[in-house]
């Protein structure tokens, strides 16, 4: 499956916030952001002109295409999906990202990043109700359970992740065993407890022309 292998950091740059991409390092002095708040290239450091209307909805789309790290027709049929329930369609939208297994694992503390979990999604190391599901795009439900699998808990980088996401706030609809690398999805995310800075109305309004 394709997926962007370029550097993350330029990116956060590129959009002029912090997207969260690269773990700990979003957290240190190395940040990109911290250290060169501009976007990158050779006229990054120009004077930028004002983005008004299509501009802020395209990047706003953007943003949440990085963090998730999906493509533009994979985001498009999450987009179509959300459109189709009944409900508050940008909100549907998010949920159905966060739902995805590679980003489960991360906010259960499996990887430092989502990029990272991505890796251990596709490696094999999780399972979901006892199967073996190497899909980062798979949807987890509510009462599903998501772990480690018993051959892969001594992973450096688990034990390196566990750490990590021990300084981070418990997503409220996880049920998280750290010790035991165990979680179980207890409920539907709700959009204050998806912690984003992504406006995700202007995504709506962008597919809607």
């Amino acid at each position: 499956m394709a997926r962007y292998t370029g550097a993350v950091c330029r990116l956060c740059r590129r959009d002029g916030v912090k997207l969260f991409l690269k773990g700990s390092r979003c957290f240190s002095d190395k940040c990109a952001i911290d250290k060169r708040n501009f976007p990158p290239g050779q006229h990054g450091q120009a004077r930028a002109k004002k983005i008004v209307g299509y501009g802020l909805q395209l990047r706003e789309k953007q943003k949440a295409k990085r963090i998730y790290f999906t493509l533009e027709g994979q985001f498009r049929e999450y987009y179509e999906k959300a459109n189709k329930r009944t409900g508050v369609t940008g909100e549907l939208l998010l949920q159905q990202l966060e739902r995805r297994l590679d980003n489960v694992a991360y906010r259960l503390g499996y990887a430092i990043s989502r990029r990272q979990a991505r890796q251990v999604v596709r490696h094999g190391h999780v399972q979901v109700n006892g199967r073996k599901v190497n899909i980062p795009s798979f949807q987890v439900k509510v009462g599903d359970v998501v772990e480690i699998r018993e051959g892969s808990k001594k992973l450096e980088i688990l034990e390196t992740a566990k750490q990590f996401a021990s300084g981070l706030l418990q997503p409220m609809w996880l049920q998280i065993d750290r010790d035991a690398f165990s979680g179980k999805v207890v409920a539907l995310p709700r959009r204050d407890e998806i912690q984003l800075p992504v406006n995700e109305q202007l995504i709506v309004e962008l597919y809607s022309k």
